[in-house]
């Protein structure tokens, strides 16, 4: 496992498929995901299979929250789309329990996974997708060190209207310069 401050990922296990159904069934989280059609079980197990398959580096993980003593299921997050030649990947996060967001949760699991991606994995790079009205992930990723690096203009069309989709990034050296800034 890998351990931010208040969160841990994990591998993704057939128990908390049931979970990922519901959370990518529910309208509001979906808002600033790809996603836009119903999921069904089958399809989530199909993909819990073929995700075997996959490299372990780059399978994206269950994000837990610690609650007490407990850690409680809430998203997952990852690093995929890796260029091992170039040292880059893109990160992903989804917080599917709505009960946890706003709680300083996102930005722990980018810390973490930024720290592992530079610190174990040797990345150069890691960039993301967010969409331009996801004003919260935005605020995450800009405190984490992230910076805007272009705009995908009209990229996506939902519920009657077009959103640009920002490209942000962040180098290795930058990334040390924002862990170097908080202590």
């Amino acid at each position: 496992m890998i351990f931010g401050e208040n969160i841990r990922l994990r591998a993704i296990e057939p128990a908390d498929l049931d979970r990922f159904v519901e959370w990518f069934n529910d309208p509001e989280v979906t808002h600033h995901l790809m996603r836009f059609l119903p999921m069904s079980m089958q399809a989530e197990k199909d993909w819990y299979e073929k995700l075997q398959e996959q490299p372990e580096e780059s399978r994206p993980l269950a994000l837990d929250a610690r609650e007490g003593d407990q850690w409680i299921h809430i998203g997952s997050c990852g690093l995929h789309d890796i260029d091992w030649r170039s040292r880059k990947a893109e990160l992903g996060i989804a917080i599917g329990d709505k009960r946890y967001w706003d709680r300083g949760y996102g930005s722990d699991a980018v810390q973490t996974l930024l720290r592992h991606g530079f610190e174990t994995l040797n990345f150069h790079r890691v960039y993301l997708y967010v969409f331009e009205d996801n004003e919260r992930a935005i605020k995450v990723y800009l405190s984490q060190g992230f910076q805007e690096e272009g705009r995908l203009r009209d990229h996506s069309y939902r519920k009657g209207d077009y959103r640009d989709m920002i490209i942000m990034g962040i180098l290795r050296r930058e990334w040390k310069e924002t862990e170097e800034g908080k202590d």
